[in-house]
């Protein structure tokens, strides 16, 4: 029974892998299709996957004044808790989309990983990397990798 069961469980992760496949290739070939997407692709951390995402989800960059606010509306800014002139920030907000923020980190980081691994850091990076831990660097490093505002659309560094 258990083996019948195990049979049942990898023909519908067979099934799954190819209707992932499908849509990994579909996802590829707008990407290849649409220059935007291509040129997003070109900031360091931000794949195929990201920039598609960032593509498709985000607003016409009009909307924004700069890149900072366009990082505060996926939620890669840090709360402001600032009085009488004093600037004090807390976390990160985790306001906006959860999968452009997400795919935004986890590119961020792997940039860090290959960093740290003996490649090519900015003297940016390498300074954060210094002061801050690597987690907190990763999400500092998608905020800066944010498209920036006025330079095409959301195909640029920004901040």
């Amino acid at each position: 029974m258990a083996r019948e069961l195990f049979a049942v469980q990898g023909q519908e992760y067979a099934q799954l892998q190819a209707q992932i496949d499908q849509v990994d290739a579909r996802l590829i070939a707008w990407h290849r299709a649409d220059e935007c997407s291509r040129r997003l692709a070109k900031i360091p951390g931000v794949g195929p996957i990201g920039a598609v995402l960032l593509t498709m989800k985000t607003p016409e960059p009009e909307l924004f004044r700069s890149g900072r606010q366009f990082a505060a509306w996926i939620g890669l800014t840090p709360k402001d808790h600032s009085t009488a002139g004093k600037v004090r920030l807390g976390g990160i907000t985790r306001a906006g989309d959860q999968g452009l923020r997400s795919v935004l980190v986890v590119g961020a980081t792997t940039v860090i990983q290959h960093a740290q691994r003996g490649g090519r850091p900015s003297p940016w990076l390498t300074e954060l990397l210094k002061r801050k831990p690597p987690k907190l660097a990763a999400v500092a490093l998608a905020n800066k990798a944010c498209p920036g505002e006025g330079r095409g659309r959301r195909a640029s560094p920004g901040n």
